[in-house]
């Protein structure tokens, strides 16, 4: 059985697709031991009552500093026994001893097709805007292991979206979410989850 915690910071749509396919067995061998945010206004902490998953807040705000936030954040994780942390719209800088504890078993939800329109700046509605500003024709989402960079751990899956006449950032912003994040989110938790990823020379290798 693979335990994971999510990480999340707002309204927790991907948090929910995950919740539904572990409900229906799209993920399988998995359950959700909590549910952390930095925000104690987020949606997604309901989401997770809801479903009677552990939720919890750990908000910098209630920190004197950004070290002793690090360490509170990374107790609040470690306390969970996760076999795999995921970060679900997590919008907070992850403490370099999280990334070294949790290597190859920290996942993020990225909205483009890395390495496009990823790294410092680019969450959010942000990446859509850029990539309707670029013009170009196809978008999607992706998966990755998390590293030290800013989306640049190895990447797990992929599905591209393309972008229609007359899309806003919000419009595609949604598309993606539907036909992407919700997909290939739970499918690479399920693929870990049955031992079929690893990694090998900074890359993925799927199993069959």
């Amino acid at each position: 059985m693979l335990d994971i915690a999510v990480l999340v910071s707002g309204g927790g749509t991907n948090l929910q697709a995950v919740i539904d396919a572990v409900e229906s067995g799209g993920i399988t061998n998995t359950r959700i031991t909590g549910v952390i945010s930095n925000n104690k206004n987020a949606y997604a902490l309901e989401r997770a009552k809801e479903h009677g998953i552990k939720s919890i807040c750990v908000s910098p705000k209630d920190f004197p500093s950004r070290a002793e936030f690090n360490q509170g954040f990374l107790e609040a994780v470690d306390a969970l026994e996760p076999d795999l942390v995921v970060l679900a719209g997590f919008l907070v800088v992850i403490p370099p001893e999280m990334i070294e504890k949790y290597r190859n078993r920290m996942i993020n939800i990225h909205p483009s097709l890395i390495p496009s329109f990823c790294g410092t700046g680019y969450y959010g509605l942000k990446v859509h805007e850029a990539a309707l500003s670029r013009g170009v024709k196809v978008v999607g989402a992706t998966v990755h292991f998390v590293d030290e960079g800013t989306d640049t751990g190895p990447i797990i899956l992929q599905k591209a979206v393309e972008v229609e006449q007359g899309d806003t950032p919000e419009v595609l912003q949604r598309r993606v979410m539907e036909q992407a994040e919700w997909k290939i989110l739970p499918r690479a938790i399920d693929l870990i989850a049955n031992g079929r990823v690893k990694v090998e020379d900074g890359k993925t290798v799927i199993l069959q």
